[in-house]
């Protein structure tokens, strides 16, 4: 089911509503590649599919949204067994406010004013107005969230120093500052200059590297003590890592 609620273009200055509707996709339903000439938001209220942009394509589930920003080449598709349904709204602004720059936002409580935006069909005269209302008071939720790329390096850089000891993954990561994995991936490794994963190991080896040569902790324990099990994969990892075993790693220093 696709419905469209009529939105006359008001010219609003700042963030002016052009377009709203949901759908209830069919399996696979896709659109593009194309472009568009005003921004537009997909949030997902239930489902799956995904989503391609610059090159780039993210799993999009639940409680996320997808943006497609102006002339930018974009491909969505549903998913076969689990398609999307979604809510939409498009509009123009003068200068976009930097929360809806990422290509996928997630945060909690956004399906609400998604939700509240439904509303506008009871309204005639006062639609334009009350989705601006809307689209502004998602700008505030976003912002009241205070991510931008450099803060959710930052969180992910604190969250790997406290927790790598404790296995953690980059999938667990990219949940805990609650943005999608990819687009967490791509961030880390514009600003840091190596992927989350190949960081994590190198935090993780250059502090079993210091148990046992500071510490004079074994390579059995340092390699618990830094999240892995497995002391023969540690030692293999290690070693790709530093040239040389653990042990003649140590006796290198001693």
């Amino acid at each position: 089911m696709h419905y469209n609620v009529i939105v006359i273009d008001q010219h609003y200055h700042g963030l002016n509503p052009m377009q709203f509707g949901y759908e209830n996709c069919a399996p696979l339903h896709d659109f593009g590649p194309a472009v568009r000439t005003h921004w537009l938001l997909h949030y997902v209220v239930s489902g799956f599919g995904k989503f391609t942009r610059e090159g780039v394509t993210y799993d999009i589930g639940p409680g996320e949204i997808f943006v497609i920003p102006p002339y930018v080449e974009t491909y969505y598709q549903a998913d076969e067994k689990q398609p999307w349904k979604y809510i939409w709204i498009g509009f123009t602004t003068e200068e976009a406010p930097e929360v809806f720059l990422p290509p996928v936002i997630s945060c909690p409580n956004i399906g609400n004013i998604f939700h509240e935006m439904l509303s506008c069909n009871k309204l005639e005269n006062g639609r334009s107005a009350y989705l601006s209302s809307c689209l502004w008071k998602l700008v505030s939720l976003l912002s009241e969230q205070g991510k931008n790329a450099s803060n959710y390096v930052d969180m992910a850089l604190n969250h790997m120093n406290s927790e790598y000891a404790n296995g953690i993954t980059i999938q667990q990561i990219a949940d805990s500052i609650g943005i999608n994995r990819k687009y967490f991936c791509s961030l880390f490794s514009k600003q840091v200059g190596i992927s989350p994963s190949e960081y994590l190991i190198h935090l993780r080896l250059n502090k079993a590297a210091e148990l046992m040569t500071t510490y004079n902790q074994s390579p059995t324990i340092a390699a618990m003590s830094v999240g892995y099990n497995d002391i023969y994969h540690f030692s293999k990892i290690f070693k790709k890592h530093f040239g040389v075993s653990p042990r003649e790693y140590c006796r290198r220093r001693e």
